[in-house]
């Protein structure tokens, strides 16, 4: 059966996954780099990799199920799940390993529904998700690292810690907001108790720190049009290695 997306024709690349065709061309170059498509014995899969990673691209793009998307790419469901399976970690993030003295970097948790409840707990959306904290360069605006998955009801200065992200990012400058009170993390100052109001110095500082903050809102807007992350049917590690392949991708995407 002939499909009818593919990654031979320039004009499926950019809506089905979010990248120009010269920034997918790069990012199936480094894939080959790492040894992702080895001559291996046995049966070969059925699509080359140019299109199985449009597959899988599409997949998290489009949330389209696998009955309808497998149709698309001329293959069966099966397959089309197989592909995701043993792809989907090959496009994950690598988080930095080094940053820089004067770096700054923003941190945020984001909700993605999941269908998992393994996983996942009922969240202030009130719907089962996971909670994934979201680290991004203050300046570049590129994800450098994002914790592991915890349930929807864990708080974000406890998923801070719990994920990962905290000893991803060593010692570098990280700010957050109110909702990290507790950790070492640079957050808006807050009134005490029995004080009417903040300092004129203390509100400066945290329109400042508002304006800078707001950068990992409009990263999570970027990244959530890659549409699973609004509803997950993966499960396991499927959630986890999704969320860093679309970290991945948005960095390609904004780093052009």
């Amino acid at each position: 059966m002939a499909g009818v997306i593919t990654a031979s024709e320039p004009s499926w690349i950019a809506p089905f996954s979010g990248l120009s065709p010269r920034t997918f061309r790069t990012l199936i170059t480094a894939l080959r780099r790492d040894g992702v498509d080895p001559v291996r014995q046995g049966r070969p899969w059925s699509l080359p990799l140019e299109d199985r990673v449009l597959l899988v691209t599409s997949y998290w793009r489009t949330n389209l199920t696998l009955r309808q998307l497998a149709p698309l790419f001329g293959i069966s469901k099966s397959a089309a799940n197989r592909i995701i399976d043993h792809l989907g970690p090959s496009l994950a993030l690598r988080p930095r390993q080094r940053f820089r003295k004067d770096n700054v970097l923003i941190v945020d948790g984001t909700l993605m529904p999941t269908r998992d409840h393994t996983i996942a707990e009922q969240s202030k959306n009130y719907r089962y998700s996971t909670n994934h904290q979201v680290v991004i360069d203050a300046d570049t605006r590129l994800v450098v690292a994002v914790g592991r998955p915890l349930p929807g009801n864990r708080n974000d200065c406890r998923a801070w810690e719990l994920s990962g992200a905290k000893v991803a990012v060593g010692k570098a400058v990280v700010i957050a907001d109110g909702g990290y009170r507790g950790t070492s993390l640079v957050i808006p100052h807050r009134r005490e108790r029995g004080q009417a109001e903040l300092p004129a110095w203390k509100e400066q500082h945290n329109t400042s720190h508002r304006k800078v903050r707001a950068r990992v809102e409009h990263v999570f807007a970027r990244m959530k049009s890659w549409k699973i992350l609004r509803d997950c049917r993966l499960k396991g590690e499927g959630v986890h290695n999704a969320m860093l392949g679309i970290a991945r991708l948005h960095n390609l995407a904004l780093a052009g």
